[in-house]
Parts: structure tokens; C-alpha cells; sequence
């Protein structure tokens, strides 16, 4: 028995136990699995951007409202339907087609013809004949006579010629600014042609390699889930460790706590069984000094000489021992249970639990490294298998048709565009030309009417010669000849831009807006064999052009609308568990004992369980308690001694004052000496009784409680650690089947959108008419519009010009 030894153990669990708390009190970590978050989210390269058709949209424009007022113009003029019959008889027997058919059916623009034709006949003969006329003398000369109404005459001519030459202006400044937007917008559009096609041949013709660049961009999901690979083991031991250590160090503190009672339990009942054999003999060695002292004492107050002793001397005889130690329950037999214990070092096998359990991490780690390995290799696997997407895609055998009608179409267009572009040019200038002369028209209009109205301001009598209003009426009769003499070359350019803007605006683009069109192209008949599309273009045998046109522009995938051996579902190709279903059973399969860490030993659950039996909660404490409260001696010796030292003052008698003063020295001496120390026994033995008292009774609750929380997180650690093992792989495997998911929905739209997408055939027919309807024919057909004003505004114009040259002129006879 060494207890130093032992309060030196105990002191060492109390550090444990509050390193534990320490450990115990830390915020943990609480289980998450992350579904979703910015990290998950791939980012892959966009390979096939380069090889686009850009889609080209109607710009609004502040000319929209001429150009609806020249469609519904137009409306007007050709009402009648797309002709079938008449087109299907052009395209496949040309010869076929009478003349009656298609002036039936451009019949308005027959009508316009024959308008044309009278006009550019009748005003280059009322141009002739007013040349006669002038020659005779007989038009555009003076009035003959004054009246009062001329003035006002004059006026409305003035007004009506300014208006006419308003509606010019405005008429003629819109043809200059249509004929501009016309020539700006040809040249790019004819050169969009080609380019178009090239793109599409391009973007057809690489397909192969796009899919393959698709393919290569698994990359990055096989990176990204071979870089979270290599923190997977850790994470779950870190994980495990994390969410259990909250009850493994509990049952750590709550066995702390146990052998620490176990330790300080045996210290104290020592002390308690030392204390109490120590107590009862030193009453032994004390019961015949007192005895003889009170005898003495008794003897000295009870003489007669002894002045004033009656007084105390009841109390000295009761001077007699007080508590007596022997009487209370032995230990010995709770001390001889408790021999040899602890036979367990309860601080090593606390620290080496601890240990094993703070190891988790480092064990998940050595545990998991060839299942890491294994999943690298899959990973690997998985490579190949994604090439077979590549491999396996049908196009390249079934894209050559449409390629080749690409070149074709790009090969013949050439020819006809360079004509279309070289008789732009022409329109160009000769429009510039004749604009001009409009503009030069509008010119000796304005001139003519400013110095004919000036001269007329001037002049006193009506009938006197004036050269300013001579000079105006020439500049009218100018603006009047120049206007005879272009007008039927107007004429004949509007009906010309007529004729050909105002059928492409009625047989094609309206037809092409409402789909009547395509109507015509997918009804068997209308075209002939060598025309047939959907032939050409290898498509779908099942499908026409118009049903093509729609799947593209919905978004389908060239494999959906051409004509292949074989039907190809993409969505099949691109199912996630085909390639992920022996990467989840390796994931699935893995079990890990992580779990196995030993709290309590064999021996140290035996030295709790002969604690908790040793019959330490059996001791009547009580005893011990109620003998503490007597005191050691029944009467205060030093209260006695004191009184014995007052007597001793009062005393005549020198003998007996002598023997007083040695009695209550001999009393505090025995004070001093023998009842202090064993009052300070007492008090350490009321230290022991106190804690074991208090100890008693909850040490058979406490030591089954730890005994079976101990038992019960030794089980549950494995099951638990088996359980979080599998969640922390259940969240690894959902986060790794979303950057599979996420690659292959991006394998799915990045083919069916971009790399082998029909989108761009069903953009480019787009772009077409909005190029040729859109950005060619509306200011093309507001420029004939706009310039067809300017021709028939100049017939009124000369009208109003001739009339009022008489009024700039001196009248022949004034009439009063």
C-alpha cells in the first residue's frame, strides 16, 4: 500500500479527464452531404464556336411604314395565290406554259404595264406637241387681258406648284435614301451567299472532328473526379472521426471519471482504517494518564487548604474520555476485496483508446487505398467507353449528299450573283441620274417661282416688260421640258424595278412567310426529279422539307433528319449508368471495419466490477459521523487548566498554589501533546468519511452505467462507422454522378445545338429571306414606290408650271 503513489495516479486521471472535457467541449463538425453547390459546376471549352451561322433578324427601321404601305400595296395589285399548276408546269414542262396562264395570273402588273407603256407614250407626245404649240406661239405665253381675279388665280397656281414640288422632294429624298439602303444592303447579302453555304459545308463536314473534340472534353469531369479520389479516404475518416468523438469521448470521460473513484475510493479508505486503529490506541494510551490526572486533580481540590476549589471541582470530575474509535466499523474486509487494485493501468489504456480512435483518419486512408487505385483504373475504362460515343456516331457515311448539293448550290449561285450584283450597279447609277434630274427639276421649279413672284412685286403695271419674271417663266418652261423629256425613262426604270421587286415581294417572300412555299416543294409532282430534295439532301424518306425545316429550327440533330441504315438515338448513347454502372459497384461494394477501438480491457472492466462489489457502499458511515461529534475529551482541557491557573492566584498556601500551577501545566501539556494530534486525526479521518459517504451511494449505478455506456460505444463505434463509411460514399458517388450527368447533358445539347446540329439549315433558310425579303426587297420596292411618285406628281407639276409662266409675264391688254 503506497498512498502518495496513489493521489499521484489520481492526479494524473483528473489531467486526463481534463484533456477529455477539452477534447469533448471543441465545436465539431456536423455531417453534410453537399448535393449542389458552385464548386460542382464544370466548365467545358466551347470547341465548335468558329463554324456558326449567325442568325440575322429584322432591323426596325424608320422607313417600316413606307415599307407596309408598298406590301399592302402590293397585296392590292397581285391577289391572287402562290400557282401551283403554272410553277409546275414551268419547272417541269416548260413548254407547256401559255401565255394566257401567266398573264392571268400577273394580271394587276399587266394592268400597271399598259399604265406604264400609256404614260411613257402619252407625255413625250404632249411633250411634242407642247414644243409645237410654243413654236406657234400659241402655249405658255402672255395673258391677254387683266382682271381682277388673276391674282388670286395666280396664288392657288403658286400654292399648287410649291405642293406638287413638296411631294417631289419628299418622294425623290426617299428613293435616294432607299436606292443607298438597296446598294448597301446587296453587296453584303449576295456575299452572304456563299459564305453561307461554306459555313454549312464547313460545319457539316466537321462534324467527325467535332464529336471528337466533344469527346475529349471528358477530361475534365474524369480530372475533376480523379483529383476528389485522392481526398475521399481522408474526408470519410475525418468524417467518421467527426461525428462519432462526441460519444467516444464521453465514455472516455465517463471511465476517466470511474478509475479516478476507484483511485481515491482505495486512497481514502486507507486513510479511513489507519486513522480509526491510530484513534483507538492513542484512547487506549490517554485512558490512564487521564484517569490519574483526574485523580490527582480531584485530590488537590478537594483539600481543605484549596481556597475557592468547590467550584471547579465537578468538572474535574468529569474529566473523562470522550469518542471512542474502537467501536465503529471496520474496513478491513472492503481493504482486502480492493488488495492489488488497479491491476489495469486505467490512464495507459484511456490514452491508447483515445489513440485508436484519433487513427480513424490515418486508418481510412491505409483501409481505402486500393479501392482508390481501383477506381482510377475505372476511371480509365470509362475513357474508352466514351470514345464509343464517337465511334459509334453515325454521320460521316450519310452527310456526303448534302455536302455535295452544298457545292453545287454554291457553284451555280456564282454566275447569277455576279449578273444580280452587275445589274445593281446599273440600276444604281441610273436611279442616281435620274433622281438628280428630278432634283434638277424640283430646282427650276423653286428658282422660277422666287424670281417670278420677286418680278411680280416689282413691276407697277401689269403690262410693263420685267426680266426677273421673265427669267422665272423660263426656268419653269426648263423644269416643264426637262420633265417631258426624262419622264418616260422615269417611267420605264420604275416599272422595270416594279416588275421585278414587286414579284419577288408577292410569289416569293409572301409565299415564304406564310409557308406556302415549302408546301409547294413537299407536295409530290411539283418538282421535278432532278430537283427532288429530299433525295438530294439524303433526308428522312418519311419526311419532307417542311418537317425538316421545323425539327432543325426546334433544335434536332442532323442523325434525326437524314436518312440512315440504321435508326440512332442519342439519348440512348448518353445514358449515365451505361458508362458510371462499375464505377457505383465498386463504390457500393466497399465495406471497412473503422470502427474497432478498445475502451476498456478485460481487467479493467474486472477491477471496476470488484470495485462496484467490494462493499465500499456496504459501510455504515453514519458510525463514524456520530462518533466524530464527541470530542476526544468529555471535559475542555484547556478550560480546566485555566481555572486551575485562577485558583492557583487566589491560594494562601504557597504548597497548594504550587500544586495547582503544576496540575494545569501538566493539563495544557496534555492538550498540546496528545489530544491535538488526535483531534487532527479525527479531522482527517471526517475527510475520507465524507467523500466515501458521499461516494456510497450511487457507486453501483455509476460503475454499471459506465461499465455498460462503455460496452455499448465499443459495439455501436463499428455499426456507426459502417454507417457514416456508407452515407460519406452514398454523397461521393451522387457528386461524381453529377459531373457525369452534367458532361454527358452537355455531350446531348453541345451536338444536338452546335457540332452536329441541322439548326444551322433551318438559320441559313431564315437568314435567307430575311436578307432578300427583309433587307433587299422592302427598300427595293419603296424605292419604284417612292420614285413612281416623283413620275406621276410630275404630270400635275407641268400642268401648274405651264399655267403659271402666263402670270410671270407682262400682260398684252390691260382691261380696266
Amino acid at each position: 500500500r503506497n498512498p502518495p503513489g496513489s493521489l499521484l495516479a489520481a492526479k494524473a486521471m483528473r489531467a486526463a479527464g481534463l484533456l477529455l472535457a477539452w477534447a469533448l467541449l471543441r465545436p465539431a463538425s456536423t455531417h453534410q452531404c453537399h448535393h449542389a453547390g458552385p464548386g460542382g459546376v464544370l466548365r467545358f471549352t466551347d470547341t465548335h464556336a468558329e463554324i456558326r451561322v449567325p442568325a440575322l433578324h429584322r432591323v426596325p427601321s424608320s422607313l417600316d411604314p413606307l415599307y407596309g404601305l408598298v406590301r399592302r400595296c402590293l397585296d392590292l395589285i397581285q391577289q391572287n395565290p402562290l400557282p401551283t399548276e403554272l410553277l409546275r408546269a414551268a419547272l417541269n414542262n416548260p413548254a407547256s406554259v401559255r401565255t394566257s396562264q401567266v398573264v392571268q395570273y400577273e394580271l394587276g402588273y399587266v394592268v400597271c404595264a399598259a399604265v406604264a407603256l400609256l404614260f411613257a407614250v402619252a407625255v413625250p407626245v404632249a411633250g411634242m406637241c407642247f414644243c409645237y404649240c410654243r413654236s406657234r406661239r400659241r402655249c405658255g405665253g402672255r395673258l391677254r387681258a387683266h382682271r381682277r381675279s388673276l391674282g388670286c388665280r395666280r396664288h392657288c397656281l403658286l400654292a399648287c406648284l410649291s405642293l406638287t414640288s413638296l411631294v417631289i422632294l419628299i418622294s425623290v429624298v426617299c428613293a435616294f435614301v432607299t436606292s443607298q439602303r438597296v446598294k448597301g444592303q446587296m453587296e453584303p447579302g449576295l456575299g452572304a451567299v456563299p459564305a453561307t453555304l461554306r459555313t454549312l459545308r464547313q460545319h457539316i463536314s466537321n462534324v467527325p472532328q467535332g464529336v471528337q473534340m466533344v469527346v475529349d472534353q471528358f477530361e475534365v469531369p474524369r480530372q475533376q473526379i480523379i483529383s476528389d479520389l485522392g481526398g475521399l479516404s481522408r474526408s470519410v475518416g475525418l468524417s467518421i472521426h467527426a461525428q462519432l468523438k462526441a460519444m467516444t469521448y464521453a465514455a472516455l470521460a465517463d471511465l476517466q471519471d470511474r478509475a479516478g473513484d476507484l483511485q481515491t475510493s482505495l486512497h481514502h479508505l486507507q486513510i479511513l482504517d489507519k486513522t480509526a486503529r491510530a484513534l483507538a490506541s492513542a484512547r487506549a494510551d490517554l485512558e490512564p494518564v487521564l484517569r490519574e490526572r483526574r485523580r490527582r486533580v480531584v485530590a488537590l481540590l478537594d483539600d481543605p487548604r484549596c481556597t475557592s476549589c468547590a467550584s471547579v471541582l465537578g468538572r474535574a470530575q468529569r474529566l473523562e474520555l470522550g469518542a471512542d474509535y474502537g467501536k465503529v466499523p471496520s474496513v478491513e474486509k472492503v481493504l482486502k476485496a480492493l488488495a492489488g487494485l488497479p491491476r489495469s493501468d486505467f490512464a495507459e489504456m484511456i490514452r491508447q483508446g483515445n489513440g485508436t480512435f484519433n487513427s480513424i483518419p490515418e486508418l481510412a486512408v491505409e483501409r481505402m487505398a486500393q479501392v482508390i487505385q481501383d477506381l482510377r483504373d475505372e476511371m480509365a475504362r470509362m475513357t474508352e467507353k466514351v470514345q464509343s460515343i464517337a465511334d459509334s456516331f453515325p454521320l460521316s457515311d450519310y452527310t456526303r449528299p448534302v455536302s455535295e448539293a452544298l457545292v453545287k448550290a454554291e457553284d451555280r449561285s456564282q454566275p447569277y450573283l455576279r449578273e444580280v450584283e452587275r445589274f445593281e450597279r446599273y440600276r444604281w447609277i441610273v436611279s442616281m441620274v435620274l433622281c438628280s434630274i428630278v432634283l434638277l427639276i424640283l430646282a427650276c421649279n423653286v428658282t422660277g417661282m422666287a424670281l417670278g413672284a420677286y418680278g411680280l412685286s416689282k413691276r407697277e403695271d401689269p403690262s410693263d416688260y420685267e426680266c426677273r419674271g421673265e427669267a422665272g417663266a423660263k426656268f419653269l418652261l426648263v423644269g416643264v421640258g426637262l420633265a417631258f423629256l426624262f419622264s418616260w425613262l422615269l417611267i420605264l426604270l420604275v416599272f422595270a424595278t416594279f416588275l421585278v421587286g414587286g414579284n419577288i415581294q408577292t410569289l416569293v417572300c409572301r409565299n415564304w412567310v406564310n409557308q406556302e412555299i415549302y408546301k409547294f416543294i413537299d407536295t409530290p409532282g411539283n418538282l421535278p426529279p432532278s430537283m427532288n430534295l429530299t433525295r438530294q439532301l439524303n433526308l428522312r424518306r418519311d419526311s419532307n422539307l417542311s418537317a425538316t425545316y421545323r425539327e432543325c429550327k426546334s433544335g434536332a440533330g442532323l442523325w434525326e433528319v437524314l436518312q440512315l441504315d440504321r435508326s440512332y438515338d442519342l439519348d440512348e448513347h448518353l445514358k449515365t449508368p451505361k458508362y458510371t454502372a462499375d464505377f457505383q459497384k465498386r463504390l457500393g461494394d466497399f465495406t471497412a471495419r473503422l470502427g474497432d477501438v478498445r475502451l476498456l480491457r478485460s481487467e479493467g472492466r474486472q477491477d471496476l466490477e470488484t470495485f462496484a462489489r467490494s462493499g465500499v457502499d456496504e459501510v455504515d458511515y453514519r458510525r463514524f459521523q456520530e462518533e466524530m461529534k464527541n470530542p476526544v475529551v468529555q471535559t475542555s482541557l484547556p478550560g480546566l487548566a485555566r481555572s486551575l491557573e485562577g485558583l492557583q492566584k487566589m491560594q494562601r498556601n504557597g504548597t497548594v498554589a504550587g500544586r495547582l500551577a503544576a496540575e494545569a501545566q501538566a493539563l495544557w501539556q496534555m492538550q498540546n501533546s496528545t489530544v491535538q494530534s488526535q483531534e487532527a486525526l479525527v479531522a482527517k479521518l471526517g475527510e475520507s468519511v465524507q467523500f466515501l459517504s458521499r461516494l456510497a451511494p450511487h457507486l453501483q449505478e455509476r460503475v454499471k452505467r459506465t461499465l455498460a455506456t462503455t460496452a455499448s460505444v465499443e459495439a455501436r463505434l463499428p455499426a456507426q462507422a459502417q454507417q457514416i463509411l456508407r452515407q460519406e460514399i452514398g454523397c461521393f458517388t451522387r457528386k461524381e454522378l453529377r459531373y457525369f450527368a452534367q458532361y454527358l447533358n452537355w455531350v446531348g445539347q453541345t451536338l444536338r445545338e452546335d457540332v452536329a446540329s441541322c439548326q444551322p439549315l433551318a438559320t441559313a433558310l431564315d437568314n435567307g429571306r430575311v436578307i432578300l425579303c427583309d433587307r433587299i426587297a422592302d427598300p427595293w420596292n419603296a424605292f419604284w414606290f417612292s420614285l413612281g411618285c416623283c413620275t406621276f406628281f410630275l404630270i400635275p407639276n407641268i400642268i401648274f408650271a405651264i399655267r403659271l409662266t402666263k402670270h410671270f409675264r407682262p400682260i398684252r391688254n390691260r382691261l380696266m
